[in-house]
């Protein structure tokens, strides 16, 4: 998904409809192979009781990618039923992947702050999408920043540039906010000497220019936001952009 094609990428219909005609696992924007170095970073491994949400799975394969890497429990939620039931089915014998039926926007089952990370391929872009685009991405961040724990983190990867995606996380939370970059790639490429180091954070700054002048117009990259959840951001203060070293939080 590289723009917007079509109005109902938010609604349980589509996806049922699409997931019922498509059979074989399908990771948007990137496979887990290659998000794992920056995965890694800022979800340590080293933490066995780690507990992770991944939102709009899909039948994606990253979350199997995931366990398979060492992770002890990975809870995914998808709108459609249709293809929760299949993952549900298609997984049964591995007890560390969750497979639900939620809808971001109102994630209640979940208690708060009982999430470290969450993770969103396309989702937040799918509901940018379609209509109430706003409304709907603001339910669905703030829902996203309940279930965190404090210090947890939202790992956003997108198509979209800090110029349309910053702003909207700066006023949804309080979050501290990092960027990476990751080249995209065609399928079955991989990229032998990537002009971006992905475990190195950009800079940052308040008007989103510096990224563009790093960049260059129109740079072929997928955009990974790491935000994290920081309570002490809540009274009355604004809201940060770590120009960060590279090590995790």
């Amino acid at each position: 998904m590289g723009t917007c094609s079509t109005q109902a990428y938010g609604e349980a219909w589509y996806w049922d409809k699409r997931y019922a005609h498509e059979s074989g696992p399908f990771d948007w924007y990137q496979k887990y192979s290659s998000l794992a170095p920056l995965i890694n970073l800022y979800i340590p491994r080293s933490h066995r009781h780690h507990r992770i949400l991944v939102v709009g799975c899909g039948n994606s394969a990253f979350s199997e990618g995931m366990v398979d890497d060492g992770y002890a429990e990975v809870v995914n939620i998808d709108i459609s039923t249709v293809v929760t039931e299949a993952m549900q089915k298609k997984y049964s014998n591995r007890p560390q992947l969750i497979y639900m039926k939620m809808d971001v926007r109102d994630m209640s089952a979940f208690q708060t702050c009982s999430f470290d990370a969450v993770i969103d391929k396309g989702t937040l872009d799918s509901l940018l999408c379609g209509n109430n685009s706003q409304q709907n991405a603001f339910k669905m961040l703030k829902e996203v920043w309940r279930v965190l724990k404090d210090k947890g983190v939202y790992i956003l990867v997108t198509y979209g540039a800090p110029i349309y995606r910053l702003h909207l996380l700066r006023d949804s939370c309080s979050w501290t906010i990092k960027l990476h970059v990751i080249e995209k790639l065609l399928l079955g490429e991989s990229s032998e000497h990537p002009k971006w180091e992905l475990t190195n954070p950009l800079p940052l700054d308040d008007d989103e220019s510096s990224v563009g002048t790093l960049l260059g117009k129109n740079p072929d990259v997928h955009y990974i936001y790491i935000c994290t959840k920081d309570d002490s951001l809540k009274a009355g203060l604004k809201p940060e952009v770590a120009v960060g070293s590279g090590t995790g939080t």
